[in-house]
């Protein structure tokens, strides 16, 4: 008698520590989310920051410093809501301004283009790789959210489900094959 309640005992306290290592290591991938959403937040923030002083800057012709303004203005303005829809239309703007190569010689040759353009394309390489980062670690977190044992012993607690941040961010070619 005293030995089956000694098993049962050591089953659960068993059961108790595999189930706190699941909460455990849930907990440090919900903290893996927060910081990889820091760094693409602050990649978005200092592309949209590049783009802005380069539009402003007077090197690019008008019509292209009005588009690529507007929509890093509006990528940094955007509420959470419609961040990934602004920020995908930074993408297409850089894109589009970017298109031609000539205007990325333009950009080298102006004072001060060259560092510019390296900053530029600098901050355009890295916005997908934290975005990629980022939506590992919610991918990571939704699988493993998904299984029973954290439903039923409610292991995430109140943390909220993790959202992939879905956006368009190939790089304009010209500018990214020049510095290659």
């Amino acid at each position: 008698m005293t030995a089956t309640l000694i098993w049962i005992l050591v089953v659960l306290v068993a059961i108790g520590l595999y189930l706190s290592w699941t909460a455990g290591r849930l907990d440090r991938l919900h903290a893996r989310i927060d910081a990889a959403r820091a760094a693409l937040d602050a990649q978005l923030l200092r592309r949209a920051s590049v783009a802005q002083e380069l539009a402003t800057s007077g090197v690019l012709d008008p019509a292209a410093s009005i588009v690529l303004y507007e929509a890093a203005h509006a990528a940094r303005q955007a509420e959470e809501e419609q961040r990934e829809v602004a920020e995908s239309e930074l993408t297409q703007a850089l894109r589009a301004v970017f298109a031609d190569p000539q205007q990325v010689d333009g950009l080298r040759e102006a004072p001060g283009g060259e560092e510019a353009a390296h900053e530029l394309t600098e901050a355009v390489r890295r916005v997908p790789m934290a975005r990629r980062f980022h939506n590992d670690a919610v991918g990571a977190a939704r699988r493993l959210r998904e299984h029973r044992k954290v439903r039923w012993f409610r292991l995430a607690g109140h943390a909220p489900f993790p959202l992939a941040f879905e956006m368009d961010d190939e790089p304009p070619a010209a500018l990214v094959d020049r510095a290659a």
